[in-house]
């Protein structure tokens, strides 16, 4: 048998941002980050993630931190290893498209304060959303990463992931992501999915997926023997579950092959008996919910995401149909074909499990349609992988003419007129992003941290130009 040639696969640790932002509610703290950099700095990590996603909103409405100063902290603390960070595209990390400026000015100040990869993803995988800031990372000699949301469907196949691959690569991405946030890629799928890219496309390769369904390691392991170049693990604390198979594990998974990654896993124990105080305590508070550290089989006989089915269930309790939950099950899928069949990934899957939870308890269908769902059919995400049902969108949005554009088309600049609504609050340069994305749980903070200098009381503020909003 021929030797196979070494290709140590490379990782990236998720532990400082999805790992807690999956089982804690990306609760983490930054003095809980700080003490333990030194070791992982150590490790050999391709890329440690650690800001974007929900970090940025999470330091700012329930930990009172400056998401830009834990950046720095952390920027300063690894001296050896990249900073990698997760981006929604033309949403950046809020919930809605901003303007082109505001998302440049973002991607240049995240890469000034030390970030080196940027993941860039969009909900419909329309890549029209992505192009600003992957255009904007080239510029700033940053690492742009664009992920394909992963799903299944009938428009799903190998060719079209192919063909979104090569178009991703045309378009100046740096590597390829393949963003497996519900759990759904089962390892021979894996296999091929990995071959298939690889042949497309001659970027890095990374794979990134949470271990809902209970294959995660499996996947892992067939998709690096299939030549995936980069996968995404949690140090074993906050593993599993809802978050990534365990650091530890795919190391000692592939010590002794060509895939070696070379880690020690004396350090690595080091580091999972620092986590660990911080899981027992999450734990013991009720933060940490044993319910997400289990498999979840579910997650593949719906094709539904874990925190998707929760929120059914919690859903139909409010309204006192849990008896319900079957019924709205089988919907989901109808409403997704409607929908153009969108990858169930925030804000899609939240659109698509309301309107179906609306449907069956209403007992007719589009009776009442969410205005998400009107925002959905009409374009302003941008364009489905499929077309949506023309009957349920004439429903939704009557005779008003669909977007076919580029969403974005439509938005004028807006970062002057943020900057000046936000002038009195304004410490740093990054203040005005912190605002862009999240206006009052901003203002909050900016009084809060006034406050804490002793330059005003928070309670009464200064609001006589009406410029922030109370």
């Amino acid at each position: 048998m021929a030797e196979i040639e070494k290709k140590p696969i490379k990782i990236v640790e998720t532990v400082l941002r999805d790992a807690h932002q999956s089982l804690i509610a990306t609760r983490m703290t930054t003095d809980e980050m700080l003490p333990i950099i030194d070791k992982m700095d150590k490790v050999g990590y391709h890329a440690v993630e650690c800001w974007g996603g929900a970090t940025f909103d999470a330091s700012l409405r329930f930990l009172k931190e400056d998401p830009w100063d834990r950046l720095r902290k952390l920027r300063d603390g690894f001296k050896n290893t990249k900073l990698q960070m997760l981006f929604r595209g033309q949403n950046i990390l809020g919930y809605r498209p901003y303007a082109d400026d505001v998302v440049e000015y973002f991607v240049q100040k995240s890469i000034a304060n030390g970030i080196d990869i940027i993941r860039i993803f969009d909900c419909l995988n329309d890549l029209r959303n992505l192009q600003t800031a992957v255009k904007a990372s080239n510029k700033e000699g940053g690492h742009a990463q664009v992920a394909l949301s992963y799903t299944l469907g009938d428009a799903y196949t190998l060719d079209y992931w192919k063909d979104t691959a090569k178009r991703i690569e045309d378009m100046g991405a740096d590597s390829l992501c393949i963003k497996d946030m519900a759990g759904l890629l089962v390892p021979y799928e894996a296999t091929r999915l990995v071959t298939a890219l690889k042949e497309a496309t001659n970027l890095p390769v990374e794979l990134h997926t949470h271990y809902t369904s209970g294959v995660g390691g499996m996947t892992y392991l067939k998709a690096v023997e299939a030549g995936v170049d980069i996968i995404d693990t949690a140090m074993s604390p906050f593993a599993m579950g809802t978050s990534q198979p365990a650091t530890e594990v795919m190391a000692e998974t592939f010590r002794g092959t060509p895939y070696d990654p070379g880690f020690d896993q004396n350090l690595l124990g080091e580091i999972a008996d620092y986590f660990r105080p911080i899981e027992e305590h999450a734990l013991e508070t009720g933060l940490l919910n044993p319910k997400v550290m289990g498999v979840n089989i579910k997650t593949l006989m719906y094709q539904v995401p874990g925190g998707m089915l929760s929120n059914l269930v919690s859903q139909l309790k409010e309204q006192g149909a849990s008896d319900k939950y079957y019924e709205v099950l089988a919907e989901v899928p109808r409403v997704r074909k409607d929908f153009g069949e969108p990858p169930l990934v925030t804000p899609s899957s939240q659109i698509v499990g309301t309107q179906a939870v609306l449907n069956v308890i209403t007992g007719e269908r589009y009776k009442m349609i969410t205005k998400e769902s009107r925002a959905l059919l009409k374009g302003e995400y941008g364009q489905t992988v499929k077309p949506v049902n023309p009957e349920v969108q004439k429903l939704a949005i009557g005779d008003e003419e669909p977007i076919t554009c580029r969403p974005a088309d439509l938005l004028e600049p807006e970062l002057d007129k943020l900057e000046a609504e936000m002038a009195q609050w304004k410490e740093q340069d990054e203040d005005v992003l912190s605002y862009a994305l999240f206006p009052q749980v901003a203002t909050e903070f900016f009084k809060y941290r006034a406050a804490q200098k002793n330059k005003i009381d928070p309670t009464k503020g200064d609001n006589k130009n009406g410029a922030y909003p109370v």
